[in-house]
């Protein structure tokens, strides 16, 4: 393949010449990596094959540029964005470095899912935090209820708010703009588990007023499980407790390997940067296979890339509609990301992880997370080649006795 034949293109799946399904909607689970991003990997492999540790330095020059790269897709300023394995880790370490005092109250939303739970479950038994809950698909269902829940908690106090910016069953965008002044106003900090989001929804950090993020690179960033980021704006980076920290947490950490004797110490300050949550070495394959796919979409837009997978999901809704499938998606454009979450039939003992199995069998990838069943096209869905396939599927699967 030429080098124009590997430029992305909306609708086009040519960079996923091995890709097994008709239609490939599980995006939102586990996106595949594209050629682009495969070929990085391969040089990155080569690179370590010819030159083994004379290759750690390129390592840390494309690291640099990653987390460039990833804090222009979010609008972070530089020193703001660290690499991390994975969401998880991220907000863990920003659950265990926040700086709590005993008795704070942290806001978390059911429904959300688990990685954005735990930690904040862990922080709270370990620096005696109370957790206070709001149903998070109030603000689907009903959102002057969530907005009247979300006031009486700031109310009560609320130092720090942890939600998902795209929640990861009904694929509901949450109002981050409305619950950071809320939370704001009552002196907290707003969390954002953005790995639902970061790549297909725009996302900007500054006009939503989020404080921390993180995000895995594995699904709507198109890279490799092991690579990630996390966002801490400057002044929470400034006042974090590193209770996590490793030899790169440190300040000047490399100079005893690189400018002779007598500099390793251990009593070097932490940095006071995001960077002070990368304590050790981690995958240097995932980033730049990261690197690669933060490129193609960049080139492409996610604004863009948004619009796209809608136009996907608004000829897919109706079709599921017109079958009995109960609708998840937000009414509203505001409301909406690239994940379509519907309810099998009323009266059907079929559920959706039986339906996701049967669609799998007739080549359409979906997921089905806790009985919901989630279609999540990305840009190289074409509506127009695979909506019949789609509809044959469900068609072909729902005659099965």
């Amino acid at each position: 393949m030429t080098l124009s034949q590997l430029e992305p293109r909306l609708g086009d799946r040519s960079l996923f010449p091995d890709l097994e399904a008709r239609a490939y909607l599980a995006h939102a689970a586990v996106s595949p990596p594209s050629l682009v991003a495969r070929r990085a990997v391969i040089g990155l492999l080569g690179d370590y094959g010819r030159r083994g540790a004379g290759a750690f330095g390129i390592t840390l020059d494309q690291r640099e540029r990653l987390r460039q790269k990833l804090g222009a897709l979010i609008h972070a300023q530089p020193g703001e964005v660290a690499l991390v394995p994975n969401t998880s880790l991220g907000i863990t370490h920003v659950a265990m470095g926040f700086p709590f005092e005993r008795g704070d109250r942290v806001l978390c939303f059911r429904g959300e899912f688990p990685a954005n739970v735990t930690p904040w479950q862990r922080a709270a038994e370990l620096f005696g935090l109370e957790l206070a809950w709001i149903d998070a698909d109030l603000a689907r269902t009903d959102p002057t209820r969530f907005f009247a829940a979300i006031d009486a908690e700031c109310a009560r106090g609320v130092r720090l708010a942890a939600v998902s910016a795209v929640q990861f069953q009904s694929g509901l965008r949450m109002p981050l703009r409305e619950i950071s002044d809320r939370v704001h106003s009552v002196g907290g900090a707003l969390f954002v588990d953005a790995i639902q989001a970061c790549g297909s929804v725009p996302m900007d950090v500054e006009a939503d007023g989020i404080d921390a993020l993180a995000s895995g690179g594995h699904k709507w960033l198109m890279g490799l499980e092991g690579a990630g980021m996390l966002y801490l704006r400057g002044a929470l980076s400034r006042a974090m407790k590193p209770h996590l920290a490793g030899w790169l947490s440190h300040e000047d950490a490399f100079s005893f390997l690189i400018h002779g004797p007598g500099l390793l110490r251990y009593d070097r300050p932490v940095r006071t940067d995001a960077g002070l949550v990368e304590g050790g070495a981690f995958s240097s394959v995932g980033c730049v296979a990261l690197e690669a796919s933060v490129d193609v979409l960049a080139a492409l837009g996610v604004a863009n890339i948004h619009a796209h997978a809608n136009g996907y999901l608004d000829a897919l809704e109706p079709a599921l509609v017109a079958r009995g499938f109960r609708s998840l998606r937000g009414t509203t454009p505001a409301q909406r990301s690239c994940i379509l979450g519907v309810l099998p039939p009323a009266g059907d003992a079929r559920d959706a992880p039986w339906w996701s199995k049967a669609l799998a069998d007739r080549g359409v990838a979906t997921s089905s997370p806790d009985g919901v069943l989630r279609f999540a096209p990305h840009w190289p869905n074409d509506v127009h080649r695979e909506l019949g396939a789609v509809t044959d599927a469900l068609d072909d699967a729902r005659s099965e006795r």
